[in-house]
């Protein structure tokens, strides 16, 4: 009775109990088994008995047809179902054959297969869905974290390197957003090991229900989190961070009673404002800033330094001189040792052939040393 319960079960589904007894035992020796004769009723136990492992089930049926069963197999939201391996007893219709397959159908069978053949199949697909589901778990222990489900550190900076990738060919932008708890180490010795866990599962339900579906979020290190933003200004994600830090300052969380005085810290950094080249340069700026705001005194965001705004373009000499004629000289200002550098040439020609006294040594060394040009730029 044991050995029974232990065997791979399979569900049979077919409208004829000839054709379902016949497959019964062929299979009986190797396989439990469970038998529907239309596919709503089939789809009600795969809904329900999770330990269905593979289905052989004809295309035609009354209710709801092998191809409508496929269909919503396929489309589930449930990863069990929707990787469940479908061996479809097909006849000869090309058509419903080829629609069946671009269904998602696993493998097919015909009502005259031999045991030995179908029992090859079922071994088959039932060793191919195995190997699957354990490449999937093992994919997933490097991509998400077991405990919280989250992304872990190595692929949020994967998926940063994407965004960034496309980013640079879009002519976009990426924000990195890491953020956590201040004084966790304070916390932690005075309420213990599960509050902390219990306040870090409420911040991340809090997190996902903020960010965007084109975000990723996961784990920076220890309890603090990294937001991936593709698309978003820097001082929209500092905005988040100071909506986020004031929620959890005025949260009302207790513990045996005790209201806990929480506060947030965040980092911000983005490309290509900050000029990082690399995804893993991008995460440990934010990380960094994230670490000088609670350094500072927490309760605080720290984003992208302000970039000075690009100059405007130095005028044309006529352009120039049209401006100081109209009494417009503070738009040239700024671009005096430009302007004076182009007028050298004529200068010199006027002191050669004039001689009008003019200390050119003086005025190239004021306009070309790179010293003086910081030191005039730095007074204006």
């Amino acid at each position: 009775m044991n050995h029974v319960t232990q065997l791979p079960r399979v569900l049979i589904v077919d409208e004829s109990r000839m054709v379902r007894a016949m497959i019964i035992k062929h299979i009986r020796d190797s396989y439990d088994f469970r038998e529907e004769s239309n596919g709503e009723a089939a789809w009600q136990v795969l809904v329900l008995d999770q330990s269905i492992q593979l289905v052989i089930c004809s295309l035609s049926l009354p209710v709801l047809d092998g191809d409508g069963l496929l269909v919503r197999v396929r489309s589930s939201r449930l990863p069990r179902l929707a990787q469940m391996p479908m061996l479809m007893i097909s006849g000869d219709n090309d058509e419903v054959l080829a629609r069946a397959k671009s269904h998602g159908a696993s493998d097919f069978i015909s009502r005259s297969t031999g045991g030995t053949e179908l029992l090859g199949r079922i071994d088959s697909l039932l060793k191919l869905s195995e190997a699957q589901n354990q490449l999937k778990e093992n994919l997933e222990q490097h991509v998400q974290n077991p405990e919280t489900g989250l992304f872990t550190r190595k692929y949020v900076e994967l998926q940063a390197a994407q965004a960034m990738s496309h980013a640079m060919r879009h002519n976009s932008e990426v924000s990195a957003i890491v953020m956590g708890f201040d004084d966790v180490g304070a916390i932690r010795e005075e309420h213990g090991v599960d509050v902390l866990n219990q306040l870090q599962q409420r911040f991340i339900a809090m997190l996902i229900s903020k960010v965007r579906k084109e975000d990723s979020l996961g784990h920076f290190s220890g309890s603090r989190l990294v937001v991936i933003s593709p698309g978003t200004p820097f001082p929209a994600c500092e905005s988040f961070g100071n909506r986020l830090r004031e929620a959890i300052r005025v949260a009302n969380i207790a513990v045996h009673g005790q209201r806990l005085n929480l506060s947030v810290s965040v980092g911000v950094s983005n490309s290509p404002v900050d000029g990082v080249t690399s995804a893993g340069a991008l995460v440990e700026l934010a990380g960094a800033r994230l670490k000088l705001a609670q350094q500072s005194g927490g309760n605080r965001v720290i984003a992208c330094k302000v970039q000075p705004m690009s100059e405007a373009p130095v005028p044309r000499l006529e352009d120039a001189i049209a401006l100081i004629r109209a009494g417009n000289e503070s738009e040239v200002m700024p671009h005096l040792n430009v302007l004076g550098s182009q007028v050298l040439p004529l200068l010199n020609l006027l002191e050669r052939e004039l001689k009008l006294g003019l200390p050119m040594a003086d005025i190239e060394k004021c306009l070309l040393d790179p010293a003086q040009k910081g030191q005039d730029v730095g007074q204006d």
